[in-house]
């Protein structure tokens, strides 16, 4: 990454409190990496030697139960970021859902950087509370939102991420979007099976809150209605 500056992520990702002679320094110790739909960047249990800001596309995290059984377990959008710094192992793998292009450090070298730079680790630090803050909300999502509550809050969590871009200036369609996860997929992430997917996505398109063009694209039109329900919990 020769140039952090012209990074349509900066102002969002961990490295964005930098000075631009800091910056530099850490685009040296980088490179900008494509990431195909369905290679895995990250294996669950391997050493983790590299890190990484998500510059475009949506990757989820997941793990598996004993008998091999999926688990998703949170999904990553531009600017997140991946990886255990300061850490020897990854607790779960890493696969792109869409074509992505990440931002990729060696892990050793970027440890070293942000153990010389305060402001780093002190946004490490910010960004790791507020997933903590967001593992409690799917907590309560998932132990105690209706299935039909469940797709709400999904819907509009991806809606507001998959909106977010590098220029504050730039209009996006915040009610329009192309879903990165299959119906399979997202019961996996919601505990709900394939059917009721379908099912509820059904009955939000026959109340008139979304609409359905194809199999990935929803167009929410009463985005009220989808709050209300997202928040009826």
């Amino acid at each position: 990454m020769k140039d952090c500056s012209q990074c349509v992520v900066r102002n969002r990702a961990v490295c964005g409190g930098l000075q631009p002679d800091e910056l530099e320094a850490l685009g040296q110790l980088g490179r900008k990496q494509r990431v195909l739909k369905g290679q895995t960047v990250v294996w669950e249990g391997e050493d983790a030697l590299v890190v990484a800001n998500v510059i475009d596309g949506v990757l989820k995290l997941s793990m598996s139960t004993a008998d091999g059984r999926e688990q998703i377990v949170g999904i990553l959008f531009p600017s997140d970021f991946i990886g255990r710094p300061f850490g020897q192992q990854s607790p779960y793998s890493i696969t792109a859902l869409t074509d992505a292009d990440l931002c990729i450090f060696s892990r050793a070298a970027f440890d070293r950087f942000s153990r010389q730079h305060p402001e780093l680790e002190h946004r490490l630090l910010r960004r790791t509370l507020d997933e903590l803050d967001r593992t409690r909300e799917w907590m309560l999502l998932l132990g105690k939102k209706t299935a039909n509550e469940r797709i709400a809050t999904l819907l509009l969590e991806l809606s507001t991420r998959m909106g977010e871009t590098g220029c504050s200036t730039e209009q996006v369609d915040l009610d329009r979007f192309e879903l990165p996860l299959d119906r399979q997929q997202i019961g996996d992430l919601l505990g709900l099976t394939i059917e009721t997917v379908s099912r509820q996505l059904s009955r939000l398109k026959a109340a008139g809150v979304i609409d359905l063009p194809d199999r990935r694209m929803v167009v929410i039109q009463d985005r009220s209605r989808l709050q209300d329900l997202a928040a009826a919990a």
